[in-house]
């Protein structure tokens, strides 16, 4: 029974865009180099409305750089794929793992159902989004891929995108709860999606996600990790280096 492997989890914090973008870099770095590691879940918010944009996304429409100058909203820059997600007073996920399926339709189908069960405790039943990938619209919440959780009504509820390095998988996610309208509306030139009002508590949500972590993976155990020193120089460095607020474009 003492067979379980660790998942380093670390508690939430509230951060800026490359900070938090450079704490998850860190620990998929730290997946190469440490022998025992398995895994990796940390939930985080922003400090303030940020958009994150895809690893390959170009050409930001100009309204951002607007809204960016005006200081409504600030950019950073995924490694991970995808398109441009508002974190807007939401819930973000990011699963570092060191042995993930090969296939990538698999990664996902097993990293997005312990989201599922999560949810479905929480009273929300969402299932996997069913369109192709839209490469022409910028905003993430628009469609709805394989790597997307919606509702009954086609509301997306959680939007994620992958990065891969050397076999090991970098996932985030963006859960909605309560993003801004009216910055939304600036934003994306449409209305945010519906979400219920049984996971718009962050710490209720993030209860039912650890609990269903333990039973998509049952050989796994959760053990707190505390950034220390040396770690968040390391996360320091790389967020001024490879995260730099973008300012303009």
């Amino acid at each position: 029974m003492n067979n379980l492997e660790e998942v380093l989890y670390l508690n939430p914090l509230e951060l800026s865009g490359p900070e938090q973008m450079a704490i998850d870099l860190f620990l998929l770095e730290k997946s190469f180099s440490e022998h025992n590691f398995n895994m990796a879940i940390r939930f985080y918010t922003w400090d303030g409305d940020w958009l994150s944009i895809g690893r390959n996304q170009t050409g930001l429409p100009k309204k951002w750089i607007e809204l960016l100058k005006k200081e409504q909203l600030r950019i950073v820059r995924r490694p991970s794929g995808g398109k441009a997600v508002l974190h807007s007073r939401g819930l973000t996920y990011a699963l570092v793992w060191k042995y993930p399926p090969r296939s990538k339709k698999e990664s996902y189908l097993k990293t997005t159902q312990w989201l599922k069960d999560g949810f479905k405790k929480a009273g929300v039943d969402l299932f996997f989004g069913n369109e192709s990938v839209n490469m022409s619209n910028s905003n993430c919440f628009s469609t709805s891929t394989l790597a997307d959780l919606v509702d009954k009504d086609k509301n997306k509820h959680i939007g994620s995108a992958q990065y891969w390095k050397k076999g090991h998988l970098l996932q985030h996610g963006e859960i909605l709860m309560e993003p801004s309208r009216k910055l939304w509306e600036k934003v994306f030139n449409a209305a945010p999606p519906k979400i219920k009002i049984e996971i718009k508590d962050k710490d209720r949500v993030i209860g039912f996600l650890i609990e269903s972590l333990g039973k998509t993976w049952p050989n796994l155990k959760l053990s707190n990790y505390a950034l220390d020193k040396k770690d968040k120089e390391i996360i320091r460095h790389l967020a001024v280096n490879k995260f730099k607020k973008i300012n303009h474009y």
